[in-house]
């Protein structure tokens, strides 16, 4: 799928976790539930990093761009030194490790280290990233015709508000993983959704998505996920645009309302 796409279905997934939670007797304070909204429509964007025409590639200017080169080289490396005997072989890394379970949890791991080892710096520093992408992909037509600089203070402006709004008592900071030392701990999980949600919207494309790697599907180690070939659209085609995007925008709405208790 394309980026609008992908942060509008991650947005939708961090608002049903939401309505879930509610409906648990967990409610999220409404902090967490902006900010983790927002923190997931930006993680939905980042498994693209191995692609250089990625909105996320661009996203940060010259850091991104060198980065995209890295990662695209390592997922590339990963992809031939674990390729089994029917996987075909590729020139370049795109839809490889980024696109996996396994570097989902990292990635939302990373951040929830980060955030509890690296104080507020840390926080804000993840807090920025995701802004940033939620931006590109949420507002992606404004932000195609505005600077970097200026969605780049709008992050961190976004950023430094969720922080301060988080870090007062009962909003947020502590949500879910209530021990001392354990602030922020939970704004992992928005990230590692995100990417996921990102896998699975790619599995729905005609190329599939190697969402299980490392684990093996026949002889394959990138099983291209998928529902059956007839059911599988093109990244962009009126299907995307049409019918799922609508229906993200919908399921969030409904979610958005569920979890913050209207139906409760």
């Amino acid at each position: 799928m394309m980026g609008p796409a992908h942060s509008l279905s991650g947005a939708a997934a961090w608002l049903g976790v939401g309505a879930i939670a509610d409906a648990m007797g967990r409610p999220m304070p409404w902090p967490v539930l902006l900010a983790g909204t927002l923190i997931c429509a930006g993680a939905a964007l980042a498994p693209d990093l191995d692609h250089k025409a990625a909105t996320i590639s661009r996203a940060f200017g010259p850091v991104s761009r060198i980065l995209c080169e890295v990662i695209d080289n390592l997922s590339y490396a990963v992809y031939k030194a674990t390729r089994g005997k029917r996987d075909p072989r590729r020139t370049g890394g795109h839809r490889t490790l980024t696109h996996t379970w396994l570097w989902a949890v990292l990635c939302g791991a990373g951040a929830s280290a980060l955030t509890v080892y690296g104080g507020r710096w840390g926080v804000l520093g993840v807090l920025f990233v995701h802004m940033v992408l939620a931006i590109e992909g949420l507002l992606w037509r404004q932000a195609r015709v505005s600077s970097d600089v200026l969605v780049w203070l709008l992050g961190a402006a976004g950023a430094w508000m969720l922080a301060e709004v988080l870090d007062k008592p009962g909003n947020g900071a502590l949500w879910l993983f209530d021990q001392p030392g354990q602030e922020y701990l939970w704004i992992g999980l928005p990230i590692t959704l995100g990417a996921l949600v990102h896998c699975l919207g790619d599995a729905l494309t005609v190329s599939g998505c190697p969402v299980l790697w490392p684990i093996p599907v026949g002889r394959k180690r990138w099983y291209p996920v998928g529902p059956p070939k007839g059911m599988r659209f093109r990244a962009g085609s009126w299907v995307e645009l049409k019918v799922l995007m609508p229906v993200f925008m919908g399921a969030g709405g409904l979610c958005a309302v569920g979890a913050l208790g209207f139906f409760g």
